[in-house]
């Protein structure tokens, strides 16, 4: 049992990671449809991403001190309550606003996990057995980087429409 319940630890932080990290980048993609559905201003885009990204960077200390106090899988629990309910939160958005509270909310959940997550890994692994979770924990975030690679190609650009898509072609967007 007990070597089994270090591994559901391990797919567990994982999953959590991925879905923090995938959604700092993954919400750009949403943009153009927040602006028309949402009647969002550039500077309402500008907080949908920055409020996650700022509230998860302000509170991974805060978080880790909490978890090292109240325990470990008790913090990250609760992290990840809060992420899946502030995830409901933004779909269900009827303004910008609420919007970018829920995200922020979002950031406050992701922070909680990331703090906990290496910490419940280590806890859960004897020693000669945490690199290759920890390993397994950073593919984790590399399958995020590829998997939100090819939709982050939208980029706010102030000096035109609010959202454009960004070019692929670098020759092509610029002036001769």
């Amino acid at each position: 049992m007990e070597s089994n319940t270090k591994w559901w630890t391990l797919g567990a932080v994982c999953v959590a990671i991925f879905m923090l990290l995938l959604d700092i980048t993954v919400v750009n993609v949403a943009l153009p449809d927040i602006q028309r559905d949402l009647g969002s201003s550039f500077s309402d885009l500008q907080w949908v991403v920055d409020a996650y990204a700022l509230t998860l960077a302000a509170l991974l200390l805060t978080a880790g001190s909490l978890s090292d106090r109240f325990g470990r899988k008790l913090v990250f629990t609760i992290g990840l309550g809060l992420f899946i309910a502030a995830s409901l939160l933004c779909g269900l958005s009827t303004t910008p606003l609420m919007l970018n509270l829920a995200r922020g909310l979002q950031g406050i959940g992701g922070a909680v996990m990331f703090a906990c997550s290496l910490a419940l890994i280590a806890a859960a692994f004897p020693p000669r057995q945490r690199g290759t979770a920890f390993g397994a924990t950073l593919h984790s975030s590399d399958a995020t980087e590829n998997t939100a690679r090819p939709t982050t190609k939208t980029r706010l650009r102030p000096n035109r429409s609010a959202v454009e898509p960004e070019s692929s072609n670098r020759l092509a967007s610029t002036t001769v």
